[in-house]
């Protein structure tokens, strides 16, 4: 396989992407064919592949497009969806997961994909990668959410982080100037919610200046698909379930259309007539489109992909990790989360010393 070329004839720099081959439901078939799918679309991108070298030789050797932009490293083993994070980073070096971050580190990627177990890729880009070191503790279509699952538990000062680093993906990754922050919980009212949504609300508010956003408040789950607001926190258990039940509804409501379009001679003909119009409709919808969830807060970008995705999902998280690592989004986060880790920490101090104040 020959060696990726520092620019592209053009005379654009080529971005690499290091991507784990053999991860995902679907093998390294559905990996590759999205890789070819965004690489058409990029001519600037070039790609460091992990895993089974005799597999994935045919595979790129049947997508052109890919000729002279893919640098396959062997790495015999897979991280399987039922392995252990514990268990993969005690044996899971000589894996297609921990080689395509290792490229990361080295410098030789400037950020990862990869379908494959999610607990074990947070904990693999942590130990590699490392969190990055803080000084102190919609038009666009859709809404940003923080959490989903990488972390289930969130404190206060985690909320915090999730809507600066929000507020900084939502701007780089959809074009928002000053993004709309929204903090989940069972209901509007201040009174509402447990006692560390209460002390995250106190933190987001106040870090309003430094992080350049808009808190709103708190938010319900119907604000979700809403246009109230473009970034959402919460913690990584709800988040999740809210993530899963959205993809279930939006598949549900398709297989409730074609049921009904196939009801009668007039509803199938009525489903002809219509039929540009449920296009637009499952594009919209398309959970695909928008595949990708990001890491954030690594020395490094990396974006899991869905396990079940297809080769058009793979595609839009590749996409993802090309956009943000065109950017200078790690520099920017880095820079956010110090200056409002810092506010937040200065507004604990003087919260405290008024309080020691009454008492006395």
């Amino acid at each position: 396989m020959p060696a990726l070329t520092n620019q592209t004839e053009a005379g654009e720099k080529t971005t690499i992407l290091s991507v784990d081959a053999m991860g995902g439901d679907h093998g390294p078939s559905v990996v590759v064919a999205g890789l070819s799918n965004a690489a058409s679309q990029h001519a600037e991108l070039g790609f460091i592949l992990h895993g089974d070298r005799t597999e994935l030789l045919p595979l790129v050797a049947q997508n052109k497009i890919l000729t002279g932009r893919c640098d396959i490293r062997d790495a015999k083993g897979v991280v399987i969806m039922t392995d252990k994070p514990s268990q993969v980073i005690r044996t899971g070096k000589n894996t297609s997961m921990w080689s395509a971050l290792e490229s990361v580190r080295s410098g030789e990627a400037s950020g990862c994909i990869s379908c494959g177990n999610t607990g074990a890729l947070m904990a693999i880009s942590m130990l590699i990668l490392r969190k990055m070191e803080w000084p102190s503790r919609n038009p666009q279509g859709y809404n940003v959410m923080l959490d989903v699952g990488a972390d289930i538990r969130a404190d206060a000062e985690d909320l915090m982080q999730y809507a600066v680093m929000g507020a900084c993906y939502a701007r780089i990754g959809s074009n928002i100037d000053r993004p709309r922050i929204g903090l989940l919980n069972v209901g509007v009212e201040e009174h509402k919610g447990r006692a560390e949504l209460h002390a995250a609300h106190k933190l987001i508010a106040g870090g309003t200046e430094n992080g350049n956003y808009d808190f709103l408040g708190f938010v319900e789950g119907g604000d979700i698909p809403g246009a109230s607001v473009d970034v959402i926190v919460t913690d990584g258990f709800t988040g999740n379930i809210a993530l899963k039940t959205g993809e279930g509804t939006a598949s549900l409501i398709g297989d409730f259309l074609k049921q009904a379009f196939r009801y009668s001679i007039f509803s199938r003909i009525a489903s002809a007539l219509a039929l540009s119009s449920l296009r637009r409709l499952s594009r919209r919808i398309d959970p695909r489109s928008v595949n990708g969830g990001v890491f954030l807060g690594l020395n490094g970008t990396v974006v899991k992909s869905h396990g079940s995705a297809d080769a058009t999902g793979v595609a839009a998280a590749v996409n993802l990790a090309f956009q943000l690592s065109k950017s200078d989004f790690n520099n920017e986060l880095a820079t956010r989360l110090a200056s409002s880790a810092d506010a937040a920490h200065s507004a604990t101090a003087i919260e405290t010393e008024l309080k020691i104040d009454m008492k006395t």
